[in-house]
């Protein structure tokens, strides 16, 4: 019987894939945890057979900075990233920690399932609209997330702070309107990024006019 335990930030999708795993007889949910803090709280008292679900993005952890205590505390752990994008940005970043997977969350949940028992048995599996042989730096990376995801993807400070960098404001002009610091508007630039999937601000300007974000 495959044990999974899932890291997932919004409680709608966590509480509707716990009720969805707990249809099939051989898939049992070992526990859950909704911040990577409180996650690797209860790490070290996991079973290195327990297949984690992670989301990609947590509102409190890095995905490269969990890994990296994930794997010094259960470096035989299987892995299986849940994620929005189609790019494969965080997937190359990914793959060096050891991951066993790497599933798009609109996939259908046959695919799913499948990939819990691929990587139960000592596999791994990559959603098949992934293509994982594109380089990091490949154009198409850019621009692949669903418009209908923006809202999931980005909260309302990232998209404010997308709109004031594509109209070329500084990070200091932004500071200014926004009443932040430069420093957490850096931070949140360097995330929008991330989350994107794209290189520069060329990549956020194509990404803001292709999804209605900016004229």
């Amino acid at each position: 019987m495959a044990k999974v335990f899932i890291v997932e930030d919004h409680e709608l999708y966590l509480e509707g894939l716990t009720l969805l795993l707990a249809r099939y007889p051989d898939i049992t949910v070992s526990g859950s945890s909704r911040s990577g803090t409180e996650f690797l709280g209860k790490l070290p008292q996991l079973e290195d057979d327990v297949i984690l679900l992670l989301d990609v993005h947590l509102p409190d952890t890095e995905p490269e900075e969990l890994m990296i205590k994930v794997r010094e505390t259960r470096p035989n752990i299987r892995i299986i990233f849940l994620t929005l994008m189609r790019g494969t940005r965080f997937l190359h970043k990914l793959m060096k920690y050891n991951i066993q997977g790497y599933i798009l969350k609109s996939a259908p949940v046959e695919e799913l399932i499948q990939a819990l028992k691929t990587v139960e048995h000592g596999g791994t599996s990559y959603s098949k609209d992934i293509d994982i042989q594109t380089k990091e730096d490949d154009a198409r990376n850019t621009l692949m997330i669903d418009s209908s995801k923006v809202d999931e993807i980005l909260t309302r400070r990232e998209k404010e702070i997308l709109q004031l960098v594509c109209k070329e404001f500084s990070n200091a002009e932004i500071a200014a309107q926004l009443f932040l610091s430069v420093g957490t508007v850096e931070t949140h630039r360097k995330r929008i990024i991330a989350k994107l999937g794209v290189n520069n601000t060329v990549g956020l300007v194509k990404f803001a006019i292709r999804n209605g974000l900016i004229d």
